[in-house]
């Protein structure tokens, strides 16, 4: 068990530490840290290299188990920042429970399972000894965030080399396939679908999701970097979390009514974490998108600056953790919702 503190700070760029500083300041040791989360400027997509300097430049600061998870794309009214995750077992006798977090990586995920079964095995065995570590129970998960790999051109060109087919031969499409792995190994893992069900979701045989799963790809990694986020009985702090779905692309009324809950327990809201993509039938609400056929702009970077306003409306400012590609996180079109929040003084 692991109690947790969150401070997010704005960046000045992806190479931009200076939240250790801050950090610093609030009596923070960099050992303590056992997560950096954050949002870099880049395009998001498979040659976003603000994502490999914003790792670059977190990692040698970090003891060597802390995770970094850094998504790229700040598109309209998102802006740059990182989120850290801080170990802190101090007890508040206040609060009968507290927030508590676990961060790890996986073994290397071999080139050639990238987005296909081992690698959903992988994410889910991890995410199951995390929940175990913790000594919380599947239901006490909030947030299960997952940075993964992809396929380079470079990479699909050495596993034909050796007379293996890739799981995708577009690079794009890589990150969709190793976002789904990853997404229904953890929803495998914290219950909310059994083994089969994945298996038949990731060939493309029926929907299945998790409302508690976020999950990045880059290149910058190749193994998956895992936040587990809960709630527990041992911990005793101010901080919480809530969960919930937006049901497609301009569901504004699931992040109030989660603002809603949040206000009558008397927290503050410190942080989102949404995932967001472009409904994938072509039409919300009965209405044709367009973002699934620019050839100039991307759908997750759509996505994201659709989303992201809804969320930074709901925070109060743009340093919202807004994510693109939703596969297996949420429903199709939707996607799924953490709030990280803070309860007041009780006294």
């Amino acid at each position: 068990m692991t109690g947790v503190r969150l401070l997010t700070f704005p960046t000045a760029g992806p190479d931009d530490t200076s939240a250790l500083r801050l950090a610093a300041e609030h009596g923070v040791d960099p050992t303590s840290i056992l997560a950096v989360i954050g949002k870099t400027e880049g395009n998001g997509c498979v040659n976003d290299f603000s994502r490999t300097l914003a790792a670059a430049a977190w990692e040698p600061h970090l003891r060597p188990d802390a995770v970094t998870v850094f998504s790229g794309g700040t598109e309209g009214v998102l802006s740059p920042h990182v989120n850290l995750l801080i170990a802190d077992d101090d007890s508040d006798k206040r609060y009968d429970r507290g927030m508590v977090a676990a961060a790890t990586t996986t073994t290397p995920i071999p080139l050639a399972d990238i987005g296909r079964e081992r690698q959903m095995d992988a994410v889910r065995d991890t995410v199951a000894k995390m929940i175990a570590d913790l000594g919380v129970a599947t239901s006490d998960v909030h947030l299960a965030l997952v940075k993964c790999p992809l396929l380079t051109s470079t990479d699909i060109t050495e596993l034909r080399s050796q007379g293996i087919e890739p799981v995708s031969a577009d690079t794009y499409e890589s990150m969709g396939r190793s976002r789904a792995a990853s997404s229904l190994g953890i929803a495998v893992a914290l219950d909310e679908i059994d083994r089969a069900t994945a298996h038949d979701a990731l060939a493309g045989r029926g929907a299945a999701w998790s409302n508690r799963a976020s999950a990045s790809a880059g290149a910058e990694l190749d193994s998956c970097h895992i936040l587990v986020v809960a709630e527990s009985p041992n911990a005793s702090n101010p901080l919480r979390a809530l969960h919930t779905e937006m049901k497609d692309g301009f569901d504004l009324g699931a992040l109030t009514d989660a603002a809603d809950v949040i206000d009558q327990r008397g927290g503050t809201i410190r942080q989102l974490f949404v995932k967001a993509e472009a409904d994938p039938s072509g039409s919300i609400r009965g209405l044709r998108h367009t973002m699934l056929t620019d050839s100039d702009i991307n759908s997750t970077r759509h996505a994201r600056a659709a989303v992201g306003a809804l969320a930074a409306a709901v925070k109060g400012d743009g340093a919202v953790y807004v994510s693109g590609g939703a596969e297996h996180q949420g429903r199709p079109g939707g996607g799924s919702v953490t709030f990280l929040y803070e309860l007041g003084d009780p006294t």
